[in-house]
C-alpha cells in the first residue's frame, strides 16, 4: 500500500461520506476533476454545486463534464466566488461533502488566487449546511505569494472549531520539498 497524496486522500474521504443522492459542493471548480468525481458520487439524483471567480474555470469543467456525459440538470456551475455559496444554496439544504483546492487554476494565469478571506467565508457558509458526519475537505497548495498566509489562516480557523460540534483533521508529508498540499478536513460529529 503506498500513501495517499492529499488529493487521493481527499477522494478516499468524500467516498466513504458522499452518497448517491446527496448534495455536495465543489467550492474552487478548476478544470472541473473534482466537480466530475462529485456528479459520480451523487448520481443522478444528486446536486453538485460548483463555485469559480474564473470564466475559464466554468468552461474547462463544462466541457470535461459534456465529454463524459455528466452534465445533467443537477449540475449548478456558479461563475462567482466560493465566498457565496451560502447565499447560493437553497435555505435548509443540507450538504454531506465539499472540497476546496486553495491555490490557483492548473494552467491558468498564476496571479489569479484564491485568498483567506473568500476561503473562509466559504468554508462557513459550507458548515452552515453541512449536515451530521458531512465532511469539508481542504486542500491547500500554498507555494505562490500570499499561499502561506491562506494556509496558515485556514489551518488557524479549523483548530478552534469546537470539538464537541466538529473532528479536524491535519494531513500532511514532512519530508517532501516545494511546498507539498496540507489537507485540512471538518466533520460534523453533533
Amino acid at each position: 500500500m503506498k500513501i495517499k497524496s492529499a488529493l487521493e486522500f481527499s477522494h478516499q474521504l468524500l467516498s466513504e461520506t458522499v452518497n448517491s443522492g446527496d448534495t455536495v459542493v465543489d467550492c474552487t471548480m478548476g478544470n472541473g476533476h473534482d466537480t466530475l468525481f462529485l456528479t459520480q458520487l451523487v448520481g443522478q439524483n444528486g446536486n453538485v454545486y460548483s463555485f469559480d471567480i474564473q470564466k475559464q474555470a466554468v468552461e474547462n469543467t463544462k466541457a470535461l463534464l459534456q465529454q463524459n456525459h455528466a452534465m445533467t440538470k443537477n449540475v449548478y456551475l456558479y461563475n462567482i466566488s466560493h465566498a457565496k455559496v451560502d447565499e447560493i444554496l437553497p435555505y435548509e439544504t443540507t450538504i454531506s461533502g465539499a472540497i476546496f483546492n486553495l491555490g490557483y487554476l492548473p494552467g491558468g494565469d498564476k496571479t489569479i488566487v484564491t485568498y483567506p478571506e473568500t476561503t473562509i467565508a466559504a468554508i462557513k457558509g459550507c458548515l452552515n449546511h453541512l449536515g451530521h458526519n458531512g465532511i469539508i475537505v481542504i486542500v491547500a497548495y500554498y507555494g505562490h505569494p500570499g499561499g502561506e498566509r491562506e494556509k496558515n489562516t485556514v489551518l488557524e480557523f479549523g483548530s478552534h472549531l469546537d470539538q464537541k460540534r466538529y473532528s479536524v483533521l491535519k494531513y500532511s508529508f514532512l519530508n517532501q520539498e516545494h511546498f507539498p498540499p496540507i489537507l485540512m478536513a471538518i466533520q460534523r460529529i453533533d
